[in-house]
């Protein structure tokens, strides 16, 4: 048991929610969200498109934890846009739930990435949605496919593919 008044535990719980903080989990990475306003329609029902947000943070912060800062590879000219997208949503996030979108690499196929994802209850029994998204390494300046992903994204997914082993 924590020594931590109970307080305090939920005021903590309530920042990392607010502000997304993330963990690295191996090869998958766990985002918790928590459904706000901002993200239902009338009904408090999270909006479809809300959950295409919660995919690409959870995507962005999982590069971010293998050390690839999507900034420093828009400053090296390259982007990673979405060419395919899948969905499929199984049960409604509500206003005021919580969720874990869960999100691993699933496969690297030359410059392109293919991300899994589940969203579902932080208990892990109820499965929200499930989604796949290739991105595609581009040169920013050209708008063309890159032949090979740079240097510092490389390392990282070596890095990934060796803990995995």
């Amino acid at each position: 048991m924590s020594s931590q008044p109970q307080t305090s535990r939920l005021s903590a719980q309530s920042q990392r929610l607010a502000s997304g903080l993330t963990r690295h989990l191996g090869n998958g990475f766990d985002y918790q969200v928590r459904a706000q306003p901002h993200h239902t329609n009338y009904a408090g029902v999270v909006w479809h498109g809300s959950y295409l947000t919660w995919l690409e943070s959870a995507r962005v912060e999982y590069l971010c934890s293998l050390g690839i800062d999507f900034s420093n590879l828009v400053e090296l000219g390259c982007d990673l846009p979405v060419v395919e997208l899948t969905v499929k949503y199984h049960q409604p996030v509500r206003l005021g739930m919580e969720a874990v979108v869960k999100t691993h690499l699933l496969a690297r196929k030359g410059v392109r990435l293919v991300f899994d994802y589940q969203i579902q209850s932080l208990d892990g029994k109820q499965l929200y949605a499930t989604a796949q998204v290739t991105l595609v390494a581009l040169d920013c300046r050209r708008g063309k496919i890159l032949w090979r992903l740079p240097a510092v994204l490389e390392e990282a997914l070596a890095k990934l593919s060796e803990s995995e082993g």
